[in-house]
């Protein structure tokens, strides 16, 4: 289910005081009956200046204050799956890197591949267990730079993640040096900050660590 905005009615209230000011300033004026005298003239020249503002600042704060990203709740089945052939030592630093990841970044789906194999997937799963890198996942191995789709809706390579789920919101592709990556899913576009993108490169870092001591 959507996520409403719990700023949107803040940002219409001077929009709708400034039309409803004006509109009442227009009944009165059609009903006064009588001179207008200057003091009332003065009067509504003012109010009518104070409505265009009122009007004028709900424009701009619905233009300038950012709206919160709409949420969804992400298909699938909540799971921990982790290749059990892996050191112990190996598979705690996983289990620490993922809970992390799930539990101080918008990441409510992720999964780990390195070397041909799946290393780890966690939060919601998709409908694939196993990752298989498509073209954007090869891309971030190739350049060993993150790839952050903002709006995975709006890439037609949003296919390749069959391994997260159906209605995954934003994608980042995180490399773990040469051989890995790292791929974390959102409920919602444009959830990851730059300080959430920080923390992600330095998770990977220790990871990428970890895994290559295996080699």
């Amino acid at each position: 289910m959507a996520q409403q905005d719990p700023n949107r009615v803040l940002r219409l209230m001077p929009t709708i005081v400034g039309v409803l000011g004006s509109t009442l300033l227009v009944l009165n004026r059609l009903l006064l009956t009588g001179d207008l005298t200057g003091s009332q003239s003065r009067s509504d020249a003012l109010g009518v200046i104070l409505s265009a503002l009122l009007i004028l600042t709900g424009l701009l704060w619905q233009r300038v204050q950012p709206r919160t990203p709409e949420a969804v709740e992400l298909i699938g089945e909540q799971g921990f799956e982790i290749d059990s052939t892996l050191p112990e030592s190996v598979r705690v630093e996983l289990a620490w890197a993922s809970y992390s990841l799930l539990t101080n970044t918008p990441t409510q789906s992720m999964a780990i591949w390195s070397d041909g194999k799946t290393l780890l997937r966690r939060g919601v799963l998709g409908v694939d267990a196993n990752v298989t890198p498509g073209p954007i996942v090869q891309r971030s191995l190739q350049t060993e730079k993150p790839v952050y789709l903002v709006s995975l809706k709006l890439y037609p390579g949003r296919v390749e993640f069959t391994y997260l789920p159906e209605n995954t919101q934003a994608v980042i592709c995180q490399p773990l040096g040469k051989q890995g990556v790292m791929v974390l899913g959102a409920n919602a576009p444009r959830s990851y900050t730059q300080d959430h993108e920080a923390w992600v490169s330095a998770i990977a870092d220790k990871l990428t660590k970890t895994l290559n001591s295996m080699s």
